[in-house]
């Protein structure tokens, strides 16, 4: 058997401390080897002993979080995993944390929900073994503002989730592709990468990526202020528009849905589907039911398989399908399942997924 994850706890509550400590520890994949209070104690320790993964409070006492994370990155380059309440007040914050070099951020626990917190419990160990199988070279990095970036164009202003597509609630072919996108580990950059070079005229892009609530809205404020598109958290009714990227907010489904020869989305609650919610399956799914031959899919960067079988789905239903290939992703996890499938019709690099969109997108 593989060695366990070795995990550094740190993080200013002494009972979140002991919670996450308590929760890692019953995987048998992971090992956590000590905590600490604040960063210059976390500093000590790695000192004496590496970690494999740290999970990283925001706020703490003499330094915080973000900070004692750029300092890492620039010394001792180590996989981390920021944890936070996730207040909305902090959310800008912690997508600075994933823009200096974290590879995902999880959500404290909230005791004294039963439910909640057995659902947390997937997702951190989850969270903590993709970071202990990233690769950190793999994330996408902003380039320097003197680079000669010129200035983006002006923007334009579980009840089905896993029944089989039936084709005939596809429509044939039409002028309009709808580009459907999942993404986990490492796709929060990527996903950024991706989409600062699209032309503000691109098909319409549904993404999901798994990340937790209250994050997504403000993912999607700064991927907005970044890319020619129009980028917002996705709405229950929102249609997908030529220009425009919607993302599903964190702990809800989003389905594609059709009106006549409108595409819209549905946000819906719901029970994990292939351990996620929001889940990749489950927009997949929908886009092979109602998009047929009008939909693009691609599956990026992620551990575990979730998004595999619904692209399979979509290929069988006509659409085009593309998977990151493993050089590119930070965990090659969700498209190393999807590729085994058969599910996708290319595999390339993260840098021509743009250039693929656009090419599929005419079609």
């Amino acid at each position: 058997m593989a060695s366990p994850i070795r995990v550094l706890v740190v993080d200013d509550s002494a009972s979140v401390r002991q919670t996450l400590a308590a929760i890692l520890n019953e995987d048998p994949e992971i090992e956590v080897i000590g905590t600490a209070s604040d960063p210059f104690v976390a500093a000590r320790r790695i000192q004496s002993e590496v970690p494999d993964v740290i999970t990283l409070d925001v706020e703490m006492p003499r330094m915080d979080g973000i900070t004692f994370l750029r300092k890492l990155m620039s010394q001792r380059p180590l996989p981390v995993v920021m944890c936070s309440s996730l207040t909305e007040a902090g959310s800008e914050t912690l997508i600075q944390a994933l823009e200096a070099g974290a590879v995902d951020v999880i959500q404290k626990p909230r005791m004294g929900v039963t439910q909640f917190l057995m659902e947390s419990r997937l997702r951190i160990c989850d969270s903590v073994k993709a970071a202990g199988r990233a690769r950190l070279h793999c994330l996408p990095r902003r380039r320097a503002a003197g680079g000669g970036i010129a200035a983006p164009p002006k923007k334009l202003t579980a009840d089905v989730m896993l029944a089989p597509p039936r084709s005939s609630q596809a429509m044939a072919r039409t002028t309009e592709t709808v580009v459907c996108i999942g993404a986990s580990t490492g796709g929060t950059e990527s996903l950024r990468a991706l989409l600062e070079v699209l032309p503000a005229d691109c098909p319409p892009i549904l993404i999901v990526q798994h990340m937790p609530e209250m994050f997504t809205a403000a993912f999607a404020r700064r991927l907005n202020g970044l890319c020619a598109v129009e980028v917002k958290e996705a709405a229950d009714g929102d249609t997908a528009l030529r220009g425009r990227v919607l993302i599903a907010p964190g702990d809800r489904h989003m389905m594609l849905q059709r009106s006549g020869a409108r595409y819209y989305v549905s946000i819906k609650d719901g029970p994990l589907v292939s351990r996620h919610r929001p889940s990749v399956d489950v927009l997949f799914r929908s886009a092979a039911k109602y998009a047929g031959s009008n939909a693009v899919g691609i599956i990026m960067t992620g551990m575990g398989d979730d998004g595999a079988r619904g692209l399979l789905e979509m290929k069988q239903a006509g659409a085009h399908t593309v998977a990151q290939d493993e050089e590119t992703s930070v965990v090659f996890g969700m498209p190393k399942e999807a590729i085994a499938l058969g599910a996708a019709d290319r595999v390339l690099p993260l840098d021509r997924l743009s250039a693929e969109l656009m090419r599929a997108g005419a079609l």
